[in-house]
């Protein structure tokens, strides 16, 4: 299989029965990235047999390529079947000589058994969805299991949580490659929540849990306009026109977390949007943002993503042009 130069290609294997929502997810999302116009990845779906596929649902898909997609892969995405099973030996040998390769290597739901099997996740942290995580820790348990977070990121390893927790993962994933700009359009298009968290330190991830209720959406959606401002906590209960003790206590309830920590980390994700996508000096950005100073900008995006601006806009501009250079207290 040839691939047009600078394209990605991810192979999805198809663990048998496979959920069609998760082998559903990389293939949705991959396939939306655009970098200058031409494609950010190639999505070849495969399965230890070429043929039909059993899914979870009762219908049969099939799948045109075998497990040699997966030696010719930049990443190796384990689509597993929501339910427990016993990893195909074949797909086993195959992601462990992913790995011994080099490639990046990472799970949904039920797939971090496949990982687990081949030997990958031993001393790892790692996290599957939370109906299986009992039983991956007592068949596995070298590996270090997080039953909290949506996704883990370790090295070249990933796994991630059930389901749409994928959407997370894949997510992820795009903003390594692409940035966060390039991740935020893909899940605009899509439709999903923007992406959490994460950035280029190859340590374990833990973002945002999904919003669970919509008293303080529009809230929500008012601070991500006025990002700009120093918005403090009487500010958001006035606007949703509650008590700071109930907004407090509303917001972690949907969010999962304090209104701050949110407020936070939209504003991290926005600087990160701005220097892939503009000229702009690092106070302007930081200003345009709500975090104060260029010092302050600096500070909060080498904690989240372990780079300084000026390292993360020369690896993730989207822009023809060269950046201004930071003062030295900001680069």
């Amino acid at each position: 299989m040839t691939r047009p130069q600078g394209v990605r290609r991810v192979a999805v294997v198809a663990a048998s029965p496979v959920s069609m929502f998760n082998l559903a997810i990389p293939e949705l999302l991959f396939t939306k990235v655009e970098v200058d116009g031409d494609p950010g990845y190639e999505v070849v779906i495969c399965a230890p047999e070429p043929g039909p596929v059993s899914t979870t649902g009762g219908l049969d898909l099939y799948v045109r390529h075998g497990l040699d997609a997966v030696r010719e892969a930049d990443t190796v995405l384990v689509a597993g079947t929501g339910q427990r099973y016993v990893p195909d030996p074949r797909t086993v040998a195959a992601v462990r000589e992913a790995a011994a390769a080099g490639k990046r290597v990472a799970s949904i739901c039920s797939g971090a058994f496949v990982l687990a099997e081949a030997g990958l996740l031993d001393g790892r942290p790692v996290t599957t969805y939370w109906e299986l995580a009992e039983e991956l820790r007592k068949r596995y348990p070298a590996l270090d299991l997080k039953g909290d977070v949506l996704y883990v990121h370790d090295g070249q390893i990933m796994t991630s949580s059930g389901y749409a927790a994928g959407i997370d993962l894949c997510l992820h994933i795009i903003r390594t490659d692409y940035g966060a700009a390039v991740a935020n359009q893909v899940a605009r298009l899509a439709l999903v929540a923007p992406v959490r968290p994460g950035g280029q330190t190859q340590f374990t991830q833990t973002p945002l849990p999904p919003e669970r209720g919509t008293f303080c959406a529009d809230t929500r959606g008012w601070a991500m306009r006025n990002l700009d401002k120093p918005l403090t906590l009487t500010e958001l209960a006035r606007h949703a026109g509650v008590s700071v003790r109930t907004l407090t206590r509303r917001f972690h309830a949907e969010s999962g977390v304090s209104p701050l920590q949110w407020l936070l980390h939209q504003r991290i994700e926005r600087a990160k949007e701005l220097l892939e996508t503009t000229t702009l000096p690092m106070d302007r950005i930081a200003g345009a943002c709500g975090l104060g100073t260029a010092d302050s900008l600096r500070g909060h995006l080498v904690r989240r993503t372990g780079l300084t601006p000026s390292a993360y806009r020369a690896q993730f501009t989207r822009i023809g042009t060269t950046a201004p250079a930071e003062t030295s207290s900001a680069a």
